[in-house]
């Protein structure tokens, strides 16, 4: 089954495939803002979006809870092969929170395929809120994928004093947005920040990112990765 995409950006720029996170659409105000952002002319970055099955099944009136992360690996893998069809070129893959997650679990066997360049998430939900025990780490000890994890310092998913602890592998850069919560919001008056501000950096940051793993578009993925 074809995957139902949602393009912003400019045609022949490299792209971005992004998924959402576990309780928003991927016409969200928080990902059209972001989307919106990517796609300035100064940053110039083209976004594929697209809904897990169980978002896709809400729009038909069919509440579904969001399954567990591993069982969206497929359909992150399949969203990339439609994607690839498209452009014809290897990829940079995305996510929101949970969307992200799903994207790190499929980013080394979709980079080792020639499919995928580069990783970002926005906000990895590091660990459940209040439960800083219950870590969703261990895959990402060992990602051997260039990746860029944008995260508020503040985010109840894992906060930086928090992470700074994790053993993460050494190829994941992160981009700290003071005082940011889940969507990098800081409290104004006491970080001296915007949101707009901090959405704008986080612009920057995954722009320069993605273009700087971007291969040249003659490369060509390997489709029999896709099944």
């Amino acid at each position: 089954m074809t995957t139902d995409l949602l393009w912003t950006g400019p045609d022949g720029a490299p792209t971005l495939v992004l998924a959402h996170g576990a309780g928003a659409a991927m016409d969200s105000a928080w990902l059209e803002r972001m989307c919106g952002l990517f796609a300035e002319p100064s940053r110039g970055i083209r976004v594929a979006r697209f809904e897990f099955g169980y978002m896709a099944a809400r729009r038909a009136g069919t509440r579904k809870p969001p399954p567990k992360a591993e069982t969206l690996m497929g359909e992150y893998r399949a969203a990339v092969a439609d994607v690839i069809a498209v452009t014809g070129t290897p990829v940079a893959i995305d996510g929101k929170s949970m969307g992200g997650r799903v994207a790190s679990m499929v980013a080394d066997e979709l980079q080792s395929a020639g499919s995928v360049d580069a990783l970002v998430v926005l906000g990895y939900p590091f660990h459940p809120p209040g439960s800083p025990e219950k870590l969703r780490t261990a895959h990402l000890e060992a990602l051997s994928t260039p990746a860029l994890f944008c995260q508020g310092t503040r985010d109840p998913f894992g906060r930086r004093d928090e992470v700074a602890s994790y053993a993460l592998a050494p190829g994941i850069r992160m981009l700290w947005l003071e005082d940011g919560e889940h969507e990098l919001k800081p409290r104004t008056k006491i970080s001296g920040f915007t949101h707009a501000q901090h959405l704008a950096t986080t612009a920057d940051a995954v722009a320069g990112f993605v273009r700087e793993n971007a291969r040249p578009s003659s490369s060509k993925p390997d489709s029999s990765t896709f099944g």
